[in-house]
Order: C-alpha cells, then sequence, then structure tokens
C-alpha cells in the first residue's frame, strides 16, 4: 500500500502536524503526517470507489496516525450495510490506539438497526481495550441520548463504569454533559446520587457547564453539586 502511503505525504502540512502532535500527546511525533480532516475525507471518498480500499483496510495494523483516520473514514463509505460496518468496525477497533481516532467515524448506517448497536456498545464498554471501550460510550453518547432512544438504566450502567484510564474517563464526562443537555431530569438525579468517582462527576458538571445546550440556572445548580 505504498502508493496509499505516498499519497498521505504528499499531503502533510508541518504546522498541523505539530499541531496535532500537542493534541495528542500519547502519540509519538513521528508517527503524525499532519493532513487536515477535509482533505482526508476528501482522499477517503475517492479512494472508497477502488478496489484498492478493502487492501487497504486489510493491512493492519497501519504505521501512520493519518492511516487509521483514513481506514475509519473508509468503514463510513465502504461498510454499506448495518452487519458489514459493525464487522469493519469491530475488525478496526482494537487497533485504534488514541482519542481522535476513536471519535472520529460514526457510520450512519448503524441507525438502521438501534436495538443491535445498542447491544454492541455494551460489548464494547465491557471489553479491556481502552478505546474499544471509549468508542462503545461516544456511540451510546451518540445515538442514544434523543428521545425515543434514550434508556437511563444504560446511563447508570455508563457513569458506574470505574477505570483508572484518562480518555475511559473523559468519554464519560462527556456522555454525562451531554445528557444533560438532553436529559437533564434523569441525569441531574444521577449526578445527585453521587454515584461516580470524585474526577469524573466534577469533570461531568465542568463540562456541562461550559456548554451552552445547557440553561445558566440549571449551571447554577449543578456547580452546588461538585463533590469537595
Amino acid at each position: 500500500m505504498k502508493e496509499i502511503q505516498d499519497r498521505l505525504l504528499a499531503m502533510a502540512d508541518e504546522k498541523y502536524r505539530q499541531f496535532q502532535s500537542g493534541l495528542m500527546p500519547e502519540t509519538d511525533l513521528e508517527m503524525i503526517i499532519g493532513v487536515r480532516t477535509p482533505a482526508l475525507r476528501k482522499y477517503a471518498a475517492e479512494l472508497a470507489k477502488e478496489p484498492e480500499a478493502l487492501e487497504f483496510m486489510g493491512e493492519l495494523p497501519h504505521h501512520y496516525y493519518e492511516e487509521n483516520n483514513l481506514h475509519a473514514f473508509l468503514i463510513e463509505k465502504v461498510g454499506g450495510s448495518f452487519d458489514e460496518a459493525v464487522s469493519m468496525t469491530e475488525t478496526f477497533l482494537p487497533y485504534v490506539d488514541n482519542w481522535a481516532t476513536c471519535d472520529s467515524f460514526a457510520p450512519k448506517v448503524f441507525r438502521k438497526n438501534l436495538p443491535a448497536l445498542s447491544e454492541l456498545t455494551d460489548k464494547w464498554m465491557a471489553s479491556e481495550q481502552t478505546f474499544t471501550v471509549r468508542y462503545g460510550i461516544v456511540t451510546q453518547m451518540r445515538y442514544f441520548l434523543d428521545e425515543g432512544n434514550f434508556d437511563e438504566k444504560t446511563m447508570r450502567s455508563i457513569a458506574s463504569i470505574k477505570s483508572e484510564e484518562y480518555y475511559i474517563n473523559m468519554a464519560i464526562a462527556w456522555y454525562m454533559a451531554t445528557a444533560l443537555a438532553k436529559q437533564y431530569d434523569s441525569a441531574v438525579k444521577l449526578i445527585e446520587s453521587g454515584i461516580m468517582d470524585k474526577w469524573v462527576h466534577n469533570k461531568s458538571i465542568q463540562k456541562a457547564r461550559e456548554s451552552y445546550r445547557v440553561p445558566d440556572e440549571r449551571k447554577a445548580y449543578l456547580n452546588t453539586l461538585k463533590k469537595k
């Protein structure tokens, strides 16, 4: 797949490379090319039409961060059915090693079978791999916090996850802050119960208070619920 790698290297932007590296301190600079996301998505759309796309997706692990992101974007383009997208996602998740790749893709076809997707998120959140757990949490946040799809039991399960991993705890806080914007009555009861670890509890409140979707009076009340 040298041709694909050469194409990515030709799109390198050194300033963006340095910027991206600052956002991902766990990723070595030498693993980052510096390709801007719009350019990478455009290339994914082109490559998805070629047989080389599936060949590239079969060559895991990839070397560069951008190769992983290209793979993620190709899942969105090539995984035409729910089952195909799930299979490609589950093949790829064990190789995801950073938050940016993890959060970058959400196949539209996932909406075609939300009950099955919810069961899959339960499996992903039970994984021993940090970014598989995070992907499960973020997928729940994306698809299951709207009216008609929300399940309070699942929210409590996510809030009950105990981890030493920063990127899992940040995902829980992100999920809870979004829940406080979309499902306030249920989410605030959970915050009031104090079941989350102090750091995750307070980070959830902080992120909710930073959100434009949470009214000021609710932000003021949430501030009183911070753990000392």
